[in-house]
């Protein structure tokens, strides 16, 4: 049980250390350009997006889809509270500076960027035959198999 929530403590500090350096950048780097604060955001987004395809790859080859996808959305919406609320304070701006509908908008961009990811993640590992439930079905009928047939005498 331990390691599970270091796995999701360790996802969810891999994903607001995404954000933290996307939000870093931008107040270093752009400070006033919207264009290129917007360019670092996107990125942001897909970067947190390839981490949860990687981890849905490994994750759902390793267990049953219920126990990670919870372990997943643990990590998800711990770094989303994260991000949404003490990533602007690392860099001077209030959460709510840009509005409600910034706010807003941040948290239904997060949860898409987060939700495609992990489904793509788990599409490809299905459509591999990778993943927890094809590799049980392949054991079950590899040991079926193996079996010899019971002779039925009349």
């Amino acid at each position: 049980m331990d390691k599970r929530w270091r796995d999701i403590g360790v996802l969810a500090a891999a994903l607001f250390a995404v954000n933290v350096v996307a939000r870093l950048i931008i107040h270093f780097g752009f400070e006033g350009d919207d264009t290129a604060a917007d360019r670092v955001s996107l990125g942001m987004f897909v970067v947190i997006g390839l981490i949860l395809v990687g981890v849905a790859f490994v994750w759902g080859r390793q267990r049953p889809l219920g126990a990670w996808v919870a372990d997943t959305a643990a990590a998800v919406a711990a770094a989303l509270l994260l991000t949404v609320l003490l990533g602007p304070l690392l860099v001077g701006d209030s959460p709510f500076a840009g509005g409600a509908g910034t706010f807003f908008a941040q948290i239904w961009l997060y949860l898409a960027a987060t939700g495609v990811g992990t489904l793509i993640g788990y599409l490809v590992l299905t459509a591999l035959g990778r993943d927890h439930r094809s590799q049980t079905l392949k054991r079950f009928a590899e040991a079926k198999a193996a079996k010899p047939r019971k002779v039925v005498r009349r």
